[in-house]
């Protein structure tokens, strides 16, 4: 069903209908919660339209602040909002997926997108082409890798360009994102991926940057960054370290610089091209590490936020099993591609 939006372009409107009716599989009469903000408000408006119309009860919520990373102070507001509706999109300008209200949202049986929104090149995430990637064949792909990753104790990453971190994750079972809420108990976010949520100070080794800084998009010279004990203890200060040093700093919280998830992208229509950091981190053929909160990813660790730096071409193993050699998932068929 399209609604009459004369001024919304047709990869809009497409990306619209995958979140509402391919991931979110809306049915007349459910309750619909989308959370946004001042800025995105308008593409949410387009997506309670297009709800509605197919018979949902929809309330928008839009948090205060703008370009805000920590919406702490209105996470109790948030979670009594959540429990009275079905459906819940976070669809504000950074990713909600990691906090606790979320967690505790899925388990009492709601289904959770988040969607975050950050773009760095002045269009809406609902235009990009990546949102359209099968989510049955991320699926296959994912279970194939969580087979291995969720059997072993480490996770070790290494590239070409030098870098050699090692992970572990006693007690920490892996997981995935592909987009459709009914594949991951109701849980699911727009970032095509394997996660597992790492022992928050058992990480260590040398990174050498060269995909995406999160929000602070493309890497263009990379650099180096050195981790023990499951912090970051040194950032090389060419041009990229330093901005990756200010925006640390920008947290005010010294947890942020704890390692807290080890991820894999699954998409094979992302690339890692820093326009935004939701498809950088979903491309397949790259690895990222989280920093920060990861409650909902299976941790228990607390930040005033979360951001993912990526890795371009791993060789990945689960303890000593190869499993991603030079960007490509060496345990799956080859005729899934």
């Amino acid at each position: 069903m399209w609604l009459p939006w004369v001024h919304m372009n047709k990869n809009f409107r497409r990306g619209v209908s995958i979140v509402v009716d391919k991931w979110m599989q809306v049915r007349p009469g459910e309750s619909m919660l989308i959370i946004t903000d001042l800025q995105h408000h308008d593409e949410m408006k387009e997506v309670s339209k297009y709800a509605q119309a197919l018979g949902a009860n929809i309330q928008i919520r839009v948090v205060p602040g703008e370009y805000s990373q920590d919406l702490s102070p209105y996470f109790d507001e948030l979670a009594v909002l959540m429990q009275n509706h079905s459906i819940i999109i976070g669809a504000t300008h950074y990713s909600l997926v990691t906090t606790e209200v979320v967690k505790q949202a899925v388990r009492s049986g709601s289904r959770f997108l988040s969607l975050p929104m950050a773009t760095n090149d002045g269009r809406s995430i609902l235009e990009y082409k990546f949102l359209t990637m099968n989510t049955d064949k991320a699926r296959f792909m994912a279970k194939m890798l969580l087979k291995y990753i969720n059997e072993s104790t480490y996770i070790h990453l290494k590239t070409r360009s030098g870098t050699d971190l090692r992970f572990r994750k006693i007690g920490r079972k892996g997981s995935y994102f592909n987009g459709r809420a009914k594949d991951n108990k109701g849980f699911t976010s727009s970032s095509f991926e394997v996660y597992v949520a790492v022992e928050e100070d058992q990480s260590s080794g040398v990174g050498i940057v060269d995909g995406s800084l999160g929000y602070l998009g493309k890497v263009q010279t990379p650099f180096s960054i050195r981790l023990d004990s499951g912090r970051i203890v040194d950032i090389e200060q060419n041009e990229f370290g330093m901005a990756l040093d200010e925006y640390l700093k920008s947290f005010s919280d010294e947890r942020i610089y704890n390692v807290s998830e080890f991820g894999i992208g699954l998409n094979t229509y992302s690339k890692c091209d820093g326009r935004c950091y939701i498809e950088d981190e979903s491309a397949y053929g790259t690895a990222h590490i989280g920093f920060g909160r990861n409650h909902a990813l299976g941790g228990e660790f607390e930040a005033n936020g979360h951001f993912d730096i990526v890795f371009r071409e791993p060789s990945i193993y689960a303890d000593n099993r190869v499993i991603m050699e030079d960007g490509v998932i060496v345990v799956a068929e080859p005729d899934i591609w």
